[in-house]
């Protein structure tokens, strides 16, 4: 049984549309990884219920490395996760200079046994050795597991860990399309160190898992995020490209979302075939679009938000 070194699909060479999929054995990658690699040409995979590879982790009581990122920071009690855990806030070059990042980290809370918080930029290098410690500090053992949903940045930690960490060459696939890991893929560091990259966990209602490849790179951040701020008055709609509108009164309101996206401010009533929600929202509330972002309220709002039937949302205390 011989896997692919890139996404940990086991390699097969009778069914081109199914996962692992090469027409040599002899190449270490599945024709999907390669495509992924080289041409950044994505071939979607039948989805696949990846709790049940989550939860093999919880035999092990290994120390787990949960991978989120600040536009993502929500759902986390829904993972079923017994063992210690990391958690690790990738991408922070994205987050706005204005906040502060260690506030931040203490404001993040869930249920889970956490050891430790730790912010970091895998793509700046940033506190990545301050993880290193940390995860030598709390291993139990030499296997240690990185878990997160999908786009968090997983495998991109697990490769800059590699290189600098690491004594071979080895490089896993990484893209910001959905499902690009598809097994366990076991990475040996060095003698005291290997990291298990495991499938990026499907959120459901998540705009990651709904959209196609070009509204995904208009979702996904590529430089640091520039909040939008919006003092209300009287009856505005608030428009993101064709996918979300909010209808607003009185208000004051902070957009935190990528700058790839088209957002812009009406005073005319313009239909869109999305699904409506009534809400009403208390000052310092965050109303968070899966997949999309949030936006912090900073009085009490009575709104109407439209959403694509399936992308769901969610309210939680602010973060900032």
């Amino acid at each position: 049984m011989i896997r692919c070194i890139g996404c940990g699909a086991i390699l097969q060479n009778e069914f081109p549309s199914k996962e692992g999929y090469t027409k040599d054995f002899n190449n270490k990658f599945c024709e999907r990884c390669f495509n992924i690699k080289h041409y950044n040409k994505y071939l979607k995979v039948q989805d696949k219920d990846y709790t049940e590879v989550i939860n093999k982790i919880d035999l092990k009581k290994d120390l787990v490395l949960l991978v989120t990122d600040f536009l993502n920071l929500y759902n986390l009690d829904d993972l079923r996760i017994d063992s210690p855990v990391i958690l690790v806030m990738t991408k922070a070059d994205l987050i706005p200079r204005s906040i502060n990042k260690e506030g931040l980290l203490k404001r993040v809370k869930c249920r889970l046994n956490v050891v430790s918080k730790v912010l970091i930029s895998s793509l700046n290098n940033f506190n990545l050795d301050l993880l290193y410690e940390k995860i030598l500090k709390y291993k139990k053992s030499n296997n240690v597991y990185v878990v997160g949903y999908t786009n968090a940045g997983k495998s991109t930690l697990v490769n800059k860990m590699l290189k600098n960490y690491g004594e071979g060459l080895g490089e896993i696939t990484t893209s910001n399309l959905p499902s690009t890991t598809l097994d366990l893929i076991s990475n040996k560091v060095n003698d005291n160190l290997t990291l298990i990259d495991t499938p990026g966990l499907l959120d459901d209602g998540s705009l990651v898992s709904l959209a196609s490849s070009n509204v995904l790179k208009k979702i996904t951040p590529k430089k640091e995020i520039r909040p939008i701020s919006y003092q209300i008055k009287g009856r505005q709609y608030i428009y993101i490209e064709d996918f979300m509108r909010l209808d607003l009164e009185d208000t004051n309101v902070i957009f935190y979302m990528s700058s790839g996206l088209e957002i812009r401010r009406g005073y005319k009533y313009k239909e869109l075939l999305l699904k409506r929600y009534d809400l009403k929202i208390n000052s310092n509330k965050d109303l968070v679009i899966k997949g999309l972002g949030f936006i912090t309220f900073k009085k009490d709002s009575n709104i109407t938000l439209w959403l694509l039937e399936e992308n769901k949302y969610l309210i939680r205390d602010s973060i900032i």
